[in-house]
């Protein structure tokens, strides 16, 4: 992967997790629903690595963000 594709990656993840802390801050989505988004997120990547289809990349991106969920980056935890 690039430079350029890697500074994307990690520009998108940052807005769409400042993104779910804006929406619990604001009350749009309980932190319930924020981790069910994450939750399913992975799931996708994991199912679609079982289905072989660029397994490495699937099973990093799955990793990532069950890391994501376990160090609660996306909830704000008092």
């Amino acid at each position: 992967m690039t430079n350029a594709n890697n500074n994307a990656g990690v520009a998108a993840l940052t807005i769409c997790e400042a993104l779910l802390l804006a929406l619990n801050d604001a009350k749009i989505l309980p932190e319930k629903e924020i981790l069910g988004v994450l939750h399913d997120a992975a799931a996708t990547h994991e199912n679609a690595a079982d289905a072989g289809d660029n397994t490495e990349m699937h099973k990093a991106v799955a990793t990532l963000i069950n890391g994501i969920i376990a160090g609660g980056n996306s909830v704000r935890r008092p």
